[in-house]
């Protein structure tokens, strides 16, 4: 039974991908529920730990990128963070909040991150042959 969940969890964290500057990436609101923490504490962790978030791993997205994530229904609106840009996290930022959250859930998701991207990957492969 608890395998049907993982599949579950796998699928919705795939259809959560999208893509920015050329990166697929996770927005930092989805990825607090893959690790079923709040968005807060996410963004304290980072902030605690920047130094291990170079851009290619994390950034915060721009004004122009969080209008089109609004108007393309990814987000709801603006007011939907509190005043401030959502954080995104691109695969490699998604192996590094393992390392900063230490839990048997992050390892866990870790699992489910890695497999997710490799079956995107594959099917990118097989898009282009």
């Amino acid at each position: 039974m608890e395998q049907n969940l993982e599949v579950m969890k796998f699928n919705t964290f795939e259809n959560k991908l999208i893509q920015i500057r050329n990166c697929l990436v996770l927005m930092d609101k989805d990825v607090a529920q893959l690790y079923e923490i709040e968005p807060k504490k996410l963004r304290q962790q980072l902030k605690r730990n920047i130094d291990k978030f170079p851009e290619d791993y994390a950034f915060q997205v721009d004004n122009d990128e969080l209008a089109f994530l609004v108007s393309q229904n990814v987000t709801p609106s603006r007011k939907h963070f509190g005043g401030t840009s959502p954080w995104v996290f691109t695969e490699k930022g998604l192996y590094m909040v393992a390392t900063i959250l230490k839990s048997e859930r992050a390892t866990q998701a870790t699992f489910t991150i890695i497999e997710t991207f490799a079956k995107v990957s594959r099917s990118v492969k097989k898009i282009k042959k």
